[in-house]
């Protein structure tokens, strides 16, 4: 039986421009632009992309991606410092703490560190 897993993920958003320019300096992720209405990102780890969206996108109902950093309270400031907004401040759940955030188009997505 072959496994599984998820492989790629991809994000809607309204301006393209201003995503890149938050993820990059948040968490240093390297864009290619496929045309002006696609950028693929790469994290080291994971790829992925953001998609332009059409006028009456919200980015209601989304499921909640998590990433991972070592220094909480460092990625936190990282994220603020680049446009992100925090949605949540850190917290604690059983294995760790976390928080979560906005990015420019209201994405909301985590980091977690033990």
């Amino acid at each position: 039986m072959q496994q599984t897993a998820i492989n790629y993920i991809e994000f809607a958003c309204k301006d393209i421009p201003a995503i890149k320019a938050f993820y990059s300096k948040a968490f240093g992720w390297v864009f290619t632009d496929y045309g002006p209405d696609y950028a693929a990102f790469n994290d080291g780890k994971t790829e992925g992309g953001f998609y332009h969206a059409g006028a009456g996108w919200t980015p209601a109902g989304n499921p909640l991606v998590v990433l991972y950093s070592a220094d909480l309270e460092a990625m936190q400031q990282q994220v603020r410092d680049a446009g992100g907004t925090i949605t949540q401040e850190i917290f604690a759940f059983p294995g760790g703490r976390r928080f979560h955030f906005a990015d420019p188009d209201g994405n909301i997505l985590a980091v977690w560190s033990e």
